[in-house]
């Protein structure tokens, strides 16, 4: 392969990957994207791609007038067109990673949406995608046959936390039992950010029919400074319940953390009400398309940085932080 890597990012996330592009110390890579009058589309790239590393960035989010199907298709169109032009290896460099939520069968003839996503991505011959901080790592790890590169959001938020929560006790949460792991990374994260012990909790968390349920707290946060930690923010409903126990529970403080900021219609209701002190996500989808009422509650971590480490360390053959296996 020939030269440093070469950078695409679809216009959806464009802004991001302008950001990307700059930490790498260098501009996107020229595409065209054209629409139709009856509503197909087609991409290319503009830059020559033959015998290139090429990395692609779009975040699969239903937000800013395009669908998240409309965002996976653009997306897989230009990884085969990429493919078609001599590219030695893509890289899907995929943010937020839509329907990775559906990762397993909790119904009868439930999909396994995750999957289907990742035979699509291996359809067009995609050598390998890379995500921030997806919903379970080793179901995405298991869903894809191609490389499945994964980056937590742990480093990206221990510096605000820690400056945020300052001398007092802390408890590091999970807002349901699927997330324990994930609280646990960013609990031991921030403890050598800090250089002492955290405690740990979790909420009970049953979910049928679009029906969250369950009340049960276990942890003691009574007197202490809460830090909720989760992959994303939909509806808010999980992070204003976890957040109402501690309340009720006798927390003195209550700080979320959530990679993405997906943030539904009736999320402004839900985190409006919800007794946090403040919520921190990441840039992998536009703030500024969350309902207006949500901004001041919300601090916004750049993700660019991390994302342009990434990319390096993937184009010269070096493991991302964290990779057990490097």
């Amino acid at each position: 392969m020939h030269g440093p890597p070469l950078v695409f990012a679809l216009e959806a996330t464009r802004p991001l990957g302008e950001r990307v592009a700059a930490a790498l110390g260098g501009a996107l890579a020229l595409h065209e994207e054209r629409g139709f009058e009856d509503g197909e589309h087609k991409s290319r790239p503009l830059t020559n791609v033959r015998e290139r590393d090429v990395y692609v960035l779009q975040s699969l989010h239903g937000l800013g007038g395009q669908s998240v199907d409309a965002k996976l298709l653009r997306l897989l169109f230009f990884i085969a067109a990429l493919r078609t032009n001599g590219a030695t290896r893509v890289t899907a460099v995929v943010p937020y990673l839509g329907y990775s939520r559906k990762d397993r069968r909790t119904q009868p003839n439930d999909p396994v949406t995750t999957r289907y996503v990742a035979q699509l991505f291996e359809a067009v011959d995609t050598d390998r995608i890379f995500t921030l901080e997806v919903h379970n790592v080793v179901a995405y790890q298991n869903a894809f046959r191609c490389a499945a590169e994964h980056l937590d959001s742990h480093h990206l938020f221990t510096g605000p936390v820690a400056t945020a929560v300052g001398d007092a006790e802390v408890v590091v949460l999970s807002p349901d039992v699927g997330g324990v792991k994930r609280a646990d990374g960013f609990r031991r994260a921030l403890e050598a950010k800090l250089m002492r012990p955290l405690g740990a909790g979790f909420m009970e968390k049953r979910r049928s029919g679009g029906v969250v349920s369950g009340e049960h707290l276990v942890g003691e946060v009574q007197g202490r400074t809460v830090v909720i930690v989760d992959d994303l923010v939909a509806g808010g409903t999980t992070v204003r319940r976890a957040a109402e126990a501690c309340a009720r529970a006798g927390a003195t403080r209550i700080l979320a953390v959530a990679a993405h900021g997906v943030f539904s219609a009736q999320a402004a209701d839900n985190l409006n009400v919800a007794p946090l002190e403040s919520l921190l996500v990441t840039d992998s989808i536009p703030v500024d398309l969350a309902p207006a009422p949500l901004h001041s509650r919300l601090t916004v971590v750049g993700c660019a940085p991390a994302l342009a480490d990434a990319i390096r360390r993937l184009h010269l053959g070096e493991p991302l932080p964290g990779d057990i296996g490097g």
